[in-house]
């Protein structure tokens, strides 16, 4: 259904009964943190668009995949944050895990704090585009 709305041709191949919606991200989640790193008057081909979001659809099963293993083999059935990490730097990507360390922590703060509470300063917080959580942005992991 996606394929006939959006008016691109399947992707994929082989079929497998597997929807394109149930297999990659939105396409608009895709674009809208694509945008943010290209000038304002910057243009992304539909193409890099469908690319990416294949590439980011994988990475994340990638991953998925190995903490799901640990998981497994730990007898355990929810995939926590720290087993995401852990399968990151299991797989080679060790750089990304500090920063995400970071994120995670604070995001779990976030979590805790109760319902309707107003934080006045977000950048004392969450960072500065000046502080070491820049890539946080870049990357389009909303604080």
């Amino acid at each position: 259904m996606a394929d006939e709305d959006s008016g691109s041709p399947p992707r994929g191949g082989g079929g497998g009964g597997v929807r394109e919606q149930d297999r990659f991200l939105p396409i608009a989640n895709i674009s809208r943190i694509m945008k943010k790193a290209v000038p304002a008057n910057g243009k992304i081909a539909k193409d890099a668009k469908e690319t990416l979001q294949e590439c980011v659809s994988e990475f994340i099963s990638f991953v998925t995949s190995e903490a799901s293993d640990k998981c497994q083999k730990e007898k355990r059935k929810t995939i926590n944050g720290d087993d995401l990490l852990w399968a990151m730097a299991t797989l080679g990507f060790e750089e990304y895990v500090d920063p995400l360390k970071i994120y995670l922590q604070k995001w779990s703060r976030m979590e805790l704090m109760p319902k309707g509470w107003v934080i006045c300063n977000l950048s004392t917080i969450m960072g500065t585009p000046n502080s070491e959580d820049w890539q946080f942005s870049a990357m389009g992991i909303a604080p």
